[in-house]
C-alpha cells in the first residue's frame, strides 16, 4: 500500500480552517508522492458522550461526504465507526491498527488540542513520540481577529447571522433532509410546504427565512420562503423546516431537499386568526422574492 498523509479530525462544517489544514495535507502528499487521506469519525464523539445533546452538527455525514468530494477531493476518505469498542481502544492501539497497519502513515496532521484513545489518553505528543511517521501540528487561522471554529459558526447561525457564518465556512450552508408528510396546514392556507426534520443538523434561529432550494435529481436552485421552528399557531413538538417553493407545484414527498437559508425576515409569531396569518405569509413571500432577486 502507498504511504499516506493523514489529516485527522471531526471536520464538522469543513470550514475555512479545516480546508486550510486539508489543503496543506494535500500539498505534502503531492510533494512526497503519497496518498492524501482524510480521517474522521461517525457518529460525532460528542453525540456518543452526550446522547441527550441538542442537534449541533453543521455537516452531518451525507453533507460532509459531499463537501469533501466537491471542496477537497482526498485520495481516501475514511470514516471510522465511533463504537463502544472503538472508544475503549488505547491510544497506542489506534496508532498501530489504524494509522500504521490500515493507512500506512508517513505524515499525520492534527490540531494542537487533538485527543484520542481510551479516556482521551492520547494527544499530539503521543503522536510526535512515534518514530514510524512524522507528526505535524495544524495551525489555526483567524478571520476578524478570532479563530475560525465550528463553535463560532454555530453561534452565528443561532443569531441568524447567515452571511457571517457562510463567510467562515467558505460555502453556503444548507439543511439536507427528506420531505415528510405533514398536517397539510400549508396547503389549506394556500401555501403548500415541503416539511423536513433536522435530524442531527443544527437548528438555526427560529423564524421566517428567504431560502434557496435544490430538489433531489435537479441541479436548479429554486427560490422560496421557509419557516424554521415550531409554528406557534400549531406548535409542532420538534423544530422543523417548512418550505414554500415559489412557482412550483410538483409532489416532493420522500424527496431529499437542500435548503439554503439566505436571510431571516422575521421571528415566528402567533396570530389571532388564520386570516391574519395568511396576510402575513403573503407579505413574507413578497419580501423573500425581493431578497432573493437582489442576490
Amino acid at each position: 500500500m502507498k504511504k499516506s498523509v493523514i489529516a485527522i479530525g471531526n471536520f464538522d462544517g469543513v470550514h475555512l480552517g479545516h480546508q486550510d489544514v486539508l489543503r496543506h495535507a494535500r500539498m505534502l502528499a503531492d510533494k512526497h508522492g503519497y496518498d492524501f487521506c482524510a480521517l474522521t469519525f461517525s457518529p460525532h464523539p460528542r453525540q456518543v458522550f452526550q446522547p441527550n445533546i441538542a442537534p449541533f452538527r453543521l455537516s452531518p455525514d451525507a453533507v460532509k461526504a459531499d463537501l469533501f468530494e466537491t471542496l477537497i477531493k482526498p485520495d481516501r476518505f475514511e470514516v471510522l465507526d465511533f463504537t463502544t469498542d472503538f472508544q475503549h481502544q488505547s491510544a497506542e492501539a489506534f496508532i498501530d491498527s489504524i494509522l500504521i497497519d490500515r493507512l500506512n502513515a508517513a505524515i499525520v496532521i492534527v490540531g494542537r488540542d487533538f485527543h484520542f484513545g481510551y479516556k482521551r489518553s492520547g494527544n499530539l505528543q503521543t503522536l510526535v513520540d512515534r518514530p514510524e511517521f512524522e507528526t505535524v501540528s495544524a495551525d489555526l487561522i483567524e478571520i476578524g481577529g478570532e479563530i475560525v471554529s465550528s463553535t463560532r459558526i454555530r453561534a452565528h447561525f443561532k443569531l441568524a447571522e447567515i452571511e457571517q457564518a457562510n463567510a467562515l465556512l467558505g460555502w453556503e450552508w444548507y439543511i439536507q433532509s427528506t420531505v415528510v408528510h405533514g398536517d397539510k396546514r400549508g396547503r389549506e392556507l394556500g401555501y403548500p410546504t415541503a416539511n423536513m426534520h433536522f435530524g442531527e443538523t443544527l437548528v438555526p434561529a427560529h423564524g421566517i427565512y428567504a431560502v434557496k432550494v435544490q430538489i433531489e435529481g435537479d441541479d436548479t436552485w429554486h427560490h422560496g420562503a421557509a419557516n424554521i421552528g415550531i409554528r406557534p399557531m400549531f406548535e409542532t413538538a420538534m423544530p422543523m423546516v417548512e418550505t414554500f417553493i415559489f412557482d412550483f407545484d410538483d409532489d416532493l414527498y420522500d424527496k431529499v431537499l437542500k435548503i439554503k437559508p439566505v436571510q431571516k425576515i422575521r421571528d415566528e409569531m402567533k396570530f389571532d386568526n388564520l386570516d391574519d396569518l395568511k396576510s402575513q405569509m403573503a407579505k413574507d413571500c413578497e419580501i423573500a422574492r425581493k431578497i432573493l432577486q437582489s442576490r
